[in-house]
């Protein structure tokens, strides 16, 4: 397992675990059938005996065990401080590449200088296609891509150029864990990149494995960065529309449920988590707005009259 970290390595790839003790040898086993690479796993605190498994696994990863779970985003953001590969994987711990996945991956950046990141896709065991990447939806969500051309790589499965990720201001730690991929593919667009999806690169996902879904914490996660993300990244008028939108329903839900109209029982429409958003949103604001600081309006313009609602 040495030789896959050889000097022939250009890729580093990082595993994110917490909690993966039921499904992260399936990952490392899976990438012991790839292109030389090095392998690094970020540990993200876990207490379920992840790190035996990481310590006995065969292929000899390097393990940088955090003391804290910084969440998937935070995680990538302190590996990439170890990266010295020109490409940069990011891997999910419940997902399992096919035998040419990494190949696929260089190879689509190998074609197309302008391309800073190339997205998997990403399967169910069964076969259903979960994601080719990200798209962006008229009101700013970031949501799985079909067979439509992506926005952004799905940071489940994808390879970056190290230097490009650096550049645009690298992973975005404070987001803790979901927008993260879009909101790094949004900057690197922005810079003039493109990304690309690698359709012979396949991976069987456990979608869902590390979080629960529908939650709280899900949609609290989801919503503030969205939010984040757009304050960072997109036109001012969409920015400001959306953030206005949100609080606006937000203060009228409880006047809804007042007035006896129905309201839906979601997570994301009650009233707690959606201002413990809004409380988050104002103390991000301040490094959102530094992130914006030089975003080329015109670019930004462009960005969003391309991509949004495609």
């Amino acid at each position: 397992m040495r030789v896959r970290a050889s000097e022939q390595a250009r890729t580093t790839v990082v595993v994110v675990t917490w909690r993966g003790r039921d499904h992260v040898s399936a990952c490392l086993d899976a990438l012991t059938l790839q292109r030389p690479h090095r392998l690094l796993v970020v540990d993200n605190a876990s207490d379920d005996g992840t790190s035996g498994i990481l310590a006995e696994h065969p292929s000899l990863p390097e393990v940088l065990r955090s003391s804290r779970n910084l969440g998937y985003a935070g995680a990538m953001a302190l590996a990439l401080e170890r990266v010295r590969t020109p490409f940069t994987a990011w891997l999910n711990d419940d997902a399992a590449p096919g035998p040419d996945w990494l190949a696929a991956l260089e190879d689509a950046l190998d074609a197309d200088p302008r391309t800073a990141a190339a997205s998997a896709v990403l399967s169910t065991a069964d076969g259903y296609t979960q994601s080719t990447g990200v798209r962006l939806t008229a009101d700013g969500h970031g949501a799985d891509a079909g067979s439509e051309p992506a926005f952004g790589f799905c940071g489940g499965a994808a390879l970056l150029r190290t230097a490009a990720l650096r550049a645009v201001g690298g992973v975005p730690a404070e987001f803790f864990c979901y927008y993260e991929d879009t909101d790094t593919s949004w900057r690197l667009r922005l810079a003039g990149h493109r990304v690309v999806s690698a359709t012979e690169a396949r991976v069987t996902h456990l979608h869902g494995a590390s979080a629960q879904l529908g939650s709280a914490r899900f949609h609290r996660w989801n919503e503030r960065n969205r939010l984040l993300m757009l304050l960072r990244c997109a036109p001012g008028r969409v920015a400001a529309r959306e953030l206005a939108r949100f609080t606006a329903l937000t203060f009228a839900l409880p006047l809804r449920r007042a007035l006896g109209r129905t309201v839906s029982d979601a997570a994301n429409f009650h009233l707690g988590p959606r201002l413990r958003v809004l409380a988050e949103v104002a103390l991000g604001l301040p490094r959102a707005l530094r992130a914006r600081r030089g975003l080329d309006r015109t670019a930004a313009r462009r960005v969003w009259a391309e991509w949004a609602g495609r």
